[in-house]
C-alpha cells in the first residue's frame, strides 16, 4: 500500500510538465518559406504576440499587413499548421534600372524626380501604376494631356529586373476656350489681351499659341488681379482659375472667376515717419500718388519703392514703408497713409540661385539693388523679382527667404526657370511702297545666357532689298547703360510713286540711359552713305531738276550724333488701351561727313479705354529740319508726306512738288511737317478675340511744307495746304506680322497731290 501511495505521488509530480504542451508557441514555431534575400529572422520580427503570449488571428493579420507594407514581397500568405505558423513568401524583384523611352519634351532627370520607383529598390506594382499617373501629370504641366505611358518589365534573372516606362508623348494639348465670369467693367477681349494664355485657332500651328500650361495660368490669374488694381479696383480678386479637359474636343476650357469690386479714387495721401531722426519732409514730395486721381496699384508700388530707396540714401536701410489704405465705401474714396517704421535689423547672408540651367548667375544678380551683406529690404527684393520677370528670359521667377546662420541673417532663395529665347521668323507681305516682300529674321535674346541680344534681318522685295545686323548689351561695362550697335544697308528701286532709286548703308552706335521706369534717353551716333540713282523712265519724262541735282552730287556721307527721349505710361506696348507715349528725337549732322543739318521730330500718342471693347487714340506729330554752316538739307533727308501722316494719300503723295512741265513732277520734300489723328479701335462683334481682328475708324489731318532747296529753273508748289481724310480700316495680328487694310477718303488736298484711298500692307517690316 505504501508503495502504491508513493508511486501515485510520483505520478502526480511527474505529470505536471504536461502543461508545457499548451504553453504559448515561441517564434521558433514560425516557419518561413520562399525567402531568398530576406532573412527568416527579419520576417519573424514582424510578428507580435497577443497579451496572453499567443499568436492569435489578430497578431497574424497584423504581421501579414506589416510584411506587405514593406514592399519587399509580391505575395505574402500565412497558414496555421497545428501550433506552427507557416509564412509563404514571394519576394519582389529588385530594380536594376529605371529608364524612360520616347520622351523628348520632358527630360529624364525631371521624370526620375517625379517617380517613386528607384534603382536598387523593389518592384511594386502599385508604385508602378502610381508612377504612370505622375508621369502623365508631368506632361500635363508642359501642355500635353494626350500622353500615354506603358510600363515594361524586363527580367534580368536572379530576381533582378529593369523597369522601362515607354512614353508616347502625343501632341500639345490646346486651350479651346477662355471664359471670364463676374467681369462687368472690362470685356472678354480686353481681359484676353492681359493674360498670356490664348485660345487656339486655325493659325495656332504657326504662332505656337493656345497651349495649356498650368504655370502660365497661375501667372495669368495674378496678371488679371494686377490689371484691375491698376485701373482703380482696389478690392478685386480672382479667386479661381479652373481648367477642364474635354475629351470630345481634346482640349481645355479655362474659366477665370473675377470679383471686381467698386471703382475707387485717391482722396488724402500722407507720409508718416515713426523713425527717430528721420527728416520726413524730404519724403513727402516723393510719392507718385495724387489726390483725386483714380486708384492705381502700380503707382502705389512705385511710391513705396521710391521711399525705400530714398530712406536707404538717408542712412535708414532698415526702415520699412507700409501703405495703409482706408476705404470709404460710401464715397468710393481711399485714403493712403505711407507709414514708415523701423524694421528688424536683418542682413542678406547669401543669394542662392537655382533653376537657371542656361542663364548665368550674374545676369540674375545684377537685377538686384541689394547684394550679399546688405541690409534686408523686402521692397527692393520685390522690385528685383518684377525686373527678372520683365527680362522675358525665364518661364517662372520666385524669390523667397529662409533663416541664415544667425538670427539677424537671411538667405534669399531665387528660383528662375529658363525658357527658350531664340527667335526665327519668316514673313511674307506686300506694301504699296515696297511691293511684294519677304523677310527672314533670326535672333537670340539671351546669347549664351549672358543677357545679350543679337538679331539679323534680311529682306528681299519687288522694290526694296536690305540687311540689318544688330547686337545689344543691357548692362554695358557693368552699368545700367544699355549699349547697342547696328549695321544696315538698303536699296530702293524706282516705282510708281518716285522716279528714282536710292542706296543707303552705314552703322549706328547707341546707348540707353533710364531715368526712371517711365522716362529714358537713348544717345546714338549714326554714320551712313546715301545716294540717289536715276532710273530709265518708261514715260519718257525727265526726272525733276531737284532730283537730277541730288543724283549729280553723288554719294554723300552723313555723320550725326543724336538722342531720343521717350516717356511712356502705356499699359501694354503691343496693344495699348490707356496711357501716353511721347518720343522727342534730334539728330545733328555735321560731326564729320559731307552734310550739315539739324532734324527734330516729336510724336505723342494718347490712349483711353472708352468701354470694354472700344479704345480711343489721339496722336500728334511734327518735325523740322534745317541746314547749318551755309549748307542746304539733302533731298533724301527732307520730310515726304504720305499715308503714315494722312491716310488716303499715296506714298510721297503730298508736300512740295516740282511741277516743271516735261518732268516726272517728283515730290521734292519739305523741311517741316505736322499731322494729327483721332482714331477709334474696336473689336469686331462675333469674331473670336484670338483671331486678332480689330476695326478702326479715323480722321487724319496734316501737311508737309517749306521746301528749302534751290528753286532755280524749278516750278515748286510749296504751299502749306492742309490735307485731311476720313476713313475706316481693319487690322489683323497675323502670324506674318500686322496686316492692315485702310480705306480713306481725302477731304481737303492740293490739286497736285496724289491720292490712294485703298492702302494694303502686310508683314512685320
Amino acid at each position: 500500500m505504501a508503495a502504491c501511495r508513493l508511486a501515485g505521488a510520483l505520478g502526480l509530480i511527474f505529470a505536471t510538465p504536461v502543461v508545457a504542451e499548451t504553453a504559448p508557441p515561441s517564434k521558433d514555431s514560425i516557419v518561413v518559406e520562399g525567402n531568398r534575400r530576406v532573412d527568416a529572422e527579419t520576417v519573424r520580427s514582424y510578428f507580435r504576440a497577443s497579451p496572453d503570449g499567443r499568436f492569435d488571428d489578430d497578431a497574424r493579420d497584423a504581421a501579414l499587413k506589416a510584411l506587405i507594407a514593406t514592399g519587399l514581397f509580391e505575395k505574402v500568405s500565412i497558414d496555421r499548421a497545428g501550433e506552427r505558423l507557416v509564412v509563404h513568401l514571394s519576394e519582389a524583384p529588385v530594380l536594376d534600372r529605371v529608364a524612360f523611352e520616347g520622351n523628348k519634351k520632358v527630360k529624364d532627370a525631371d521624370l526620375a524626380a517625379a517617380v517613386e520607383a528607384k534603382p536598387r529598390g523593389s518592384l511594386q506594382r502599385a508604385t508602378v501604376q502610381a508612377d504612370v499617373g505622375r508621369i502623365i501629370e508631368a506632361y500635363r504641366r508642359v501642355g500635353r494631356a494626350e500622353v500615354s505611358v506603358d510600363p515594361q518589365i524586363i527580367d534580368r534573372g536572379n530576381g533582378r529586373v529593369d523597369l522601362i516606362y515607354a512614353i508616347t508623348e502625343g501632341v500639345k494639348t490646346p486651350v479651346r476656350q477662355i471664359d471670364f465670369t463676374g467681369n462687368k467693367v472690362f470685356g472678354q477681349r480686353q481681359l484676353s489681351a492681359v493674360i498670356k494664355t490664348s485660345a487656339t485657332h486655325m493659325l495656332s500651328f504657326l504662332t505656337g499659341g493656345g497651349v495649356y500650361d498650368p504655370d502660365r495660368i497661375a501667372q495669368d490669374q495674378e496678371q488679371l488681379r494686377l490689371y484691375y488694381r491698376s485701373k482703380g479696383y482696389a478690392d478685386v480678386s480672382v479667386p479661381s482659375a479652373k481648367a477642364e479637359y474635354d475629351p470630345a474636343t481634346k482640349g481645355f476650357t479655362l474659366s477665370f472667376a473675377i470679383d471686381e469690386g467698386p471703382l475707387y479714387h485717391f482722396r488724402e495721401v500722407s507720409v508718416t515717419c515713426n523713425v527717430p531722426g528721420m527728416d520726413c519732409d524730404k519724403l513727402r514730395a516723393l510719392p507718385t500718388v495724387h489726390p483725386g486721381a483714380v486708384f492705381d496699384g502700380n503707382a502705389l508700388d512705385k511710391a513705396t519703392e521710391l521711399l525705400a530707396i530714398e530712406m536707404a540714401k538717408l542712412g535708414f536701410p532698415f526702415a520699412q514703408t507700409t501703405p495703409r489704405l482706408t476705404r470709404d465705401t460710401a464715397t468710393q474714396r481711399i485714403d493712403v497713409a505711407f507709414v514708415i517704421e523701423q524694421g528688424p535689423r536683418a542682413y542678406v547672408e547669401r543669394i542662392e540661385i537655382h533653376g537657371n540651367t542656361r542663364t548665368r548667375d550674374y545676369v540674375i544678380r545684377r537685377e538686384f539693388d541689394i547684394a550679399e551683406g546688405d541690409p534686408y529690404n523686402r521692397t527692393l527684393i520685390d522690385r528685383a523679382e518684377r525686373r527678372l520677370k520683365n527680362l522675358n528670359h525665364f518661364k517662372t521667377v520666385k524669390i523667397s527667404n529662409r533663416p541664415g546662420s544667425a538670427p539677424d541673417h537671411v538667405i534669399l532663395d531665387v528660383e528662375a526657370v529658363d525658357q527658350a529665347t531664340g527667335d526665327f521668323n519668316v514673313a511674307g507681305g506686300y506694301s504699296t511702297v515696297d511691293g511684294a516682300l519677304v523677310e527672314v529674321k533670326v535672333g537670340e535674346r539671351n546669347l549664351y545666357g549672358t543677357g545679350k541680344n543679337v538679331q539679323a534681318t534680311f529682306t528681299y522685295g519687288q522694290y526694296a532689298r536690305g540687311i540689318n545686323l544688330a547686337a545689344s548689351e543691357p548692362y554695358f561695362l557693368g552699368t545700367k547703360v544699355a549699349a547697342g550697335i547696328e549695321l544696315f544697308g538698303r536699296q530702293n528701286d524706282a516705282n510708281s510713286y518716285q522716279s528714282y532709286g536710292s542706296t543707303t548703308y552705314g552703322a549706328r552706335l547707341q546707348f540707353g540711359t533710364p531715368i526712371n521706369e517711365e522716362l529714358g534717353v537713348q544717345w546714338r551716333y549714326s554714320i551712313y552713305n546715301q545716294n540717289i540713282r536715276l532710273s530709265p523712265n518708261a514715260s519718257g519724262l525727265t526726272p525733276s531738276l531737284a532730283v537730277r541735282q541730288a543724283a549729280a552730287a553723288g554719294p554723300t556721307w552723313v555723320s550725326a550724333p543724336g538722342s531720343t527721349t521717350t516717356y511712356s505710361t502705356l499699359d501694354n506696348t503691343k496693344s495699348p488701351t490707356s496711357g501716353i507715349r511721347s518720343q522727342l528725337s534730334q539728330d545733328l549732322a555735321g560731326l564729320g561727313g559731307d552734310v550739315k543739318f539739324l532734324k527734330t521730330t516729336e510724336d505723342v500718342r494718347y490712349y483711353k479705354s472708352l468701354n470694354s471693347d472700344l479704345v480711343g487714340m489721339v496722336r500728334a506729330q511734327g518735325g523740322y529740319v534745317t541746314g547749318w554752316g551755309g549748307q542746304q538739307v539733302p533731298l533724301m533727308n527732307n520730310f515726304f508726306g504720305g499715308p503714315t501722316m494722312v491716310r488716303g494719300f499715296a506714298p510721297n503723295g503730298f508736300g512740295p512738288r516740282d511741277l516743271t512741265p516735261g518732268t516726272t513732277m517728283d515730290n521734292v520734300g519739305g523741311s517741316a511737317y505736322w499731322a494729327t489723328t483721332t482714331e477709334l479701335q474696336s473689336a469686331i462683334p462675333g469674331v473670336p478675340n484670338e483671331y486678332g481682328l480689330r476695326a478702326t475708324a479715323f480722321v487724319d489731318a496734316g501737311s508737309v511744307f517749306r521746301y528749302s532747296g534751290s528753286t532755280a529753273s524749278l516750278q515748286v508748289a510749296n504751299k502749306n495746304v492742309v490735307r485731311s481724310s476720313v476713313g475706316a480700316g481693319l487690322t489683323w495680328a497675323s502670324p506674318f506680322g500686322a496686316l492692315t487694310v485702310d480705306y480713306a477718303v481725302p477731304l481737303t488736298k492740293a490739286a497736285y497731290d496724289v491720292v490712294q484711298p485703298l492702302r494694303f500692307s502686310a508683314g512685320g517690316f
